[in-house]
Parts: structure tokens; C-alpha cells; sequence
């Protein structure tokens, strides 16, 4: 069977970011603190956003209405993951990724009241279960890390807004530029950000500068920022309500590959989790 463009761009983006997903704690894990992985990563979008830049002969928009909504894409998203670490540090992670992880629901909301997006019963159904699904996926068990205060849970919720803003943004602005200017934009100003993640960084701790921090997190960082040029196509090609839910179902590849590489059992709520994506994807793909 054929795929068609949003189902083809939609499948490399989900693959990408369950890979990524996979093994993006690995640098982490030997010394290379997250914060300056987010610095990596916003250098391996440059190499992308210079190929897909090249395909249309470098013709970037630059009018006010271009730079403000790659401007918003880009600040959305990568502003985002710096929250995300603050939230981290203030909150556990089994409170704080589950609200982040639901950021579908903003891009969904959004686009059937603004744009006026719709869709089958069938699709509808999958939308629903991918959402239940996703939250699922989300489940970390708790650990000892106590919520203190109330500044995680706004962070968190800020990374469910701007994330889920991103995805509803993106989409309507391929309405009026082309998705290689949006990408370029999205690149723009993950570096612009970069800065702050290094802020972030306790720099005198034992950093590790070898081949197993640094360079393996741009080997593994190229997949999530292959993945993000991925979905700015699918959402040219395809619907929100359709295309985001399903990208935010990467985790069943991250799980997946996780059991094999690492013989890690999942819990039961992951493992039902894994059964309403499989469902979801299935009713979505169509």
C-alpha cells in the first residue's frame, strides 16, 4: 500500500522520536547533563534546516506575518523544553510528564474551533484513545522525589500550552509560507534559546566532554531534530486533529525498543497503554 505524504512524513516523525526516545538518556546517564543536550540539539537543526532550505533555493519568507509564526513555533517549542527542565528539577516526573504529555488535546481543541478541522467517527474514536493511550505511556512509577510547591505544576502546565500551541500554529501557518520557512524558524531559535540551557548548567560539575557525552548526543539529537522537519510536512499535508496525536504516540516505539535493547518490563498501565495506541494508530492511519 502507498502511503500517502501526511501518513509518510507522520510515520518518519513517530519513528524518529521513539528512537530518540530511546536512547536519549544514555549521554545523560554518562555525565553530559540534559541541558547541554538541548544545546546539541539545537546545533544538529542547523545541518536539516540547511537541506530543506536548499530544496526551495533558499527562498526563506521573511514579511512580519512569517516571522512572527515561525517566530511562535519555534519559541513555543523550544521554550517549552526549557520549562520542562526547570519542572523537572522542582517536581517528580510522574506528575509532571503525564500533564505535558497531553499537550494533543490543546493542538486538537484549536484547530476544530479556529480552522474548523473534522474528521470521521473512526478518526474521532482513534483521536480518543490515542489521547487515554498517550497519558498512559506517560506513567513513571513515583519515586522519592516530592512535589515541593506549586512552581512545577505551572511550569508543567506551560509546557502542556506552549506544546500544545506549537502543533496548532504550526499547521495553520503552512497555510501562508512554505514549511521549509518554518523549520528554518524553528531552527533559529533553538540556537537563539541555547544560551539559556547552558545557563542552566551547573558548568563545575564533572562534566563528561568524551565521545560517550557529547558526541553520542549528537548522533541520537539528529533523530529528534529529523523528526521535528518530519512533522512540519505532515501537518502541511495532513490534518492536526490527526497527525499530532499520532506523533505523540512515539513512545510505543521507545517502549518497544527499550524491552528489547534493555529486557525492562513495562507495568500493566503501560502495557495498556501499548494495546489503545496499537488501537488508536490502526483507526488513525486510515
Amino acid at each position: 500500500m502507498k502511503l500517502k505524504s501526511w501518513q509518510l512524513y507522520t510515520l518518519i516523525t513517530t519513528l524518529s522520536w521513539g528512537v530518540w526516545g530511546a536512547f536519549i538518556e544514555i549521554p545523560e546517564k554518562n555525565g553530559f547533563p540534559a541541558t547541554l543536550g538541548y544545546a546539541v540539539w539545537s546545533l544538529t537543526m542547523i545541518p536539516c534546516a540547511w537541506v530543506a532550505a536548499s530544496h526551495v533555493g533558499w527562498k526563506i519568507e521573511w514579511d512580519k506575518r512569517a516571522i512572527l509564526s515561525g517566530g511562535i513555533v519555534g519559541f513555543a517549542g523550544a521554550g517549552g523544553q526549557l520549562m520542562l527542565f526547570q519542572a523537572l528539577r522542582d517536581g517528580p516526573a510522574y506528575l509532571v510528564f503525564p500533564i505535558v504529555s497531553l499537550y494533543p488535546v490543546v493542538t486538537v481543541l484549536m484547530s476544530v474551533l479556529i480552522i474548523k478541522e473534522t474528521t470521521t467517527r473512526r478518526h474521532w474514536t482513534g483521536i480518543v484513545l490515542a489521547l487515554i493511550a498517550i497519558a498512559l505511556l506517560s506513567y513513571s512509577p513515583p519515586s522519592g522525589n516530592a512535589a515541593a510547591g506549586l512552581r512545577w505544576l505551572l511550569l508543567a502546565i506551560g509546557v502542556f500550552l506552549l506544546w500544545g500551541v506549537q502543533a496548532y500554529v504550526m499547521k495553520s501557518a503552512n497555510a501562508h509560507m512554505k514549511a521549509e520557512s518554518i523549520f528554518f524558524y524553528m531552527m533559529l531559535t533553538g540556537v537563539l534559546l541555547a544560551p539559556v540551557a547552558v545557563a542552566m548548567t551547573d558548568l563545575g560539575a564533572n562534566i563528561n566532554w568524551g565521545w560517550s557525552g557529547p558526541g553520542l548526543a549528537v548522533v541520537i539529537q539528529v533523530l529528534n531534530a529529523i523528526g521535528a522537519l518530519a512533522l512540519v510536512y505532515a501537518l502541511r499535508f495532513g490534518k492536526a486533529i490527526i497527525v499530532v496525536p499520532i506523533t505523540a504516540l512515539a513512545p510505543v516505539i521507545t517502549i518497544i525498543l527499550s524491552l528489547t535493547i534493555y529486557g525492562v518490563m513495562p507495568p500493566m498501565v503501560i502495557i495498556i497503554g501499548l494495546c489503545l495506541a496499537v488501537v488508536a494508530i490502526y483507526l488513525l492511519s486510515e
